[in-house]
């Protein structure tokens, strides 16, 4: 029986988050779709390389070596594939049955369309607890007041991903919202599609709460680069998003 091609590239990135992983791939490889998956590790002191190894067989390909971090990673790992669409899952992150098969699904029927996303739950690693993110249909005026789009349950055409040029590699934090704004400026609207894809993870170690102060400043740089000016909303919502939240992230 021939071997199906790849109807996805999807890119791992990774840094010391074993204990993470395998729950990752394992999410990956029971999507009811062909693949192809990249495991690109920054240089791994903990069990990850065990952990990749031991799924070496089913991985289209992986490297462990020191790198210049995520977003540069993410852009490697989407190079090495030539599936038709595109997307990174973080390695402490998880995708829900069929999630990848009903964004490709979206993607096929509507070949307008550059990207599609749906809806996922924040997981507190604490607790526990399961919770919706915040997911909003496209709207440009609400994308200026926050992030809408949540990065794990989106899915990109190869060839929009190629023509933006991935994600910025200066950015540490805020790569994905700058990737939706410029997809948005090049070929119109991201389209919603109201289903649950993954689950977003909620820890310690996430650079989202070891470094939220720089998360907010890159966010206000995007808003202010393409919608042209910042909303007061960004300025009131300071105190909460970085100063609060550090000292209760949970």
């Amino acid at each position: 029986m021939l071997q199906q091609k790849p109807l996805i590239t999807v890119v791992v990135p990774s840094l010391n988050q074993g204990k993470f992983l395998e729950k990752a791939l394992l999410s990956i490889f029971e999507q009811n779709i062909p693949l192809q998956v990249f495991v690109i590790d920054g240089g791994s002191t903990d069990n990850s390389i065990e952990i990749i190894e031991k799924w070496s067989n089913n991985l289209s390909g992986w490297r462990s070596s020191k790198d210049i971090g995520q977003s540069s990673a993410i852009n490697e790992g989407i190079e090495l594939g030539n599936a038709p669409f595109v997307c990174w899952l973080n390695s402490d992150d998880w995708l829900l049955p069929n999630g990848l098969f009903s964004l490709s699904k979206h993607l096929l029927e509507n070949p307008q369309i550059p990207a599609v996303y749906g809806k996922s739950y924040n997981f507190k690693q604490n607790n526990g607890v399961m919770t919706p993110v915040w997911v909003e249909p496209f709207n440009v005026k609400r994308l200026a007041l926050r992030c809408i789009i949540s990065q794990p349950a989106t899915l990109i055409r190869r060839a929009v991903w190629e023509t933006v040029g991935g994600v910025d590699v200066s950015l540490d934090m805020a790569m994905d919202y700058d990737l939706w704004w410029r997809i948005f400026q090049k070929f119109g609207e991201l389209k919603f599609l109201d289903k649950y894809i993954a689950v977003n993870r909620i820890h310690k170690q996430t650079k989202t709460n070891r470094k939220r102060l720089k998360h907010y400043n890159e966010a206000i740089k995007i808003v202010r680069k393409y919608n042209g000016h910042v909303p007061m909303k960004w300025w009131l919502a300071q105190p909460y998003s970085v100063w609060y939240k550090s000292i209760w992230p949970f």
